[in-house]
């Protein structure tokens, strides 16, 4: 029975660090969200330099959302393969 036990809470303890591994999505989403502001302003101030604005948001864009695919693997990685 001591086994069992043990082997429950190991997989439990797999499933939590899973779980706060995906809390670095939260920063990826709220990064995502003041970077799409920032360009909105900036787009409303000035129309003419969408183009330029527009391109650095989707580069800031993307280096948040590599934060979460990340994290996702990580979480992946601790419950599939740990």
């Amino acid at each position: 029975m001591e086994l069992e036990a043990a082997q429950a809470i190991a997989e439990g303890l797999k499933l939590l660090g899973a779980g706060l591994a995906m809390t670095g999505a939260i920063g990826a989403g709220a990064g995502v969200g003041i970077v799409v502001a920032g360009a909105v302003q900036g787009i409303a101030r000035n129309p003419d330099a969408a183009g330029t604005i527009t391109g650095n948001m989707i580069l800031g864009v993307a280096l948040a959302e590599a934060v979460a695919i990340y994290a996702l693997v990580v979480a992946l990685i601790l419950i599939f393969v740990a």
